[in-house]
């Protein structure tokens, strides 16, 4: 099953983003967190697909956030959010880690689902295509000998 976790403080835009989410994508396993802290704890609990994270937090912001995310879980897609398209803010979340920079209010809720389910599909083929070579490579150790 695919999993979100999504960083708000904004209760509103959370429970409705989390809404939309649920309506377009059902199995979809969907976590809240409204602060830094509790995202850590919850990103080492359930290993999320994807976060969707706001810059401004209460205690440690978003940017500072996605460091530390990144440093500890550099596979996880990140996902930043924001009312405030600052060129300062796009350039330091492209260096800490940010896979996007996604302006609030310009992505209808079927854009946003189909991001998710390539982000999914994209790590379920790197998965798959990993075990593949897991396998290959094991059975070119493996000596024939025929009697």
């Amino acid at each position: 099953m695919s999993s979100v976790l999504i960083i708000e403080n904004n209760d509103f835009f959370r429970q409705s983003f989390k809404e939309i989410l649920k309506m377009y994508i059902p199995s979809l396993d969907v976590s809240e967190s409204v602060d830094g802290s509790d995202a850590l704890k919850k990103i080492a609990q359930t290993s999320p697909d994807v976060i969707f994270m706001d810059i401004r937090l209460p205690g440690i912001n978003g940017l500072e956030l996605a460091r530390e995310i990144k440093c500890h879980h550099p596979n996880v897609v990140l996902s930043i959010f924001t009312n405030y398209d600052l060129p300062e803010s796009r350039i330091m979340a492209k260096k800490y880690g940010a896979d996007h920079f996604l302006l609030k209010d310009t992505l209808t809720g079927a854009e946003i689902a189909a991001m998710i389910k390539s982000i999914v599909a994209k790590k379920k083929n790197r998965s798959i295509n990993s075990n593949r070579r897991t396998k290959i490579r094991s059975i070119g150790k493996k000596r024939l000998t025929i009697e």
